[in-house]
């Protein structure tokens, strides 16, 4: 089975002042194992890597230009 990958780019919902957090944890809700979830905002979202870290993800952020990081988040199984 292949694995899932999503991209979200909540730039323009903060740009409009809107909380893109239930729409981040809506969208990783739906993530299993291995899956990427891919994350465009405008600054790195430092308070959301220990958030979804809980929740099983390893992440890599990167800064595409300035006001644009491109954040890949991979969900990690529990250890066995």
């Amino acid at each position: 089975m292949e694995n899932k990958v999503i991209e979200l780019d909540v730039r323009e919902d903060l740009k409009n002042k809107l909380e893109p957090f239930q729409k981040i944890m809506s969208t990783i809700a739906e993530l299993d194992i291995d899956d990427v979830f891919i994350l465009h905002a405008p600054f790195k979202p430092i308070p959301l890597f220990g958030v979804l870290k809980a929740k099983g993800f390893e992440y890599k952020a990167e800064e595409i230009e300035k006001k644009h990081w491109k954040v890949t988040f991979t969900k990690r199984g529990a250890s066995k």
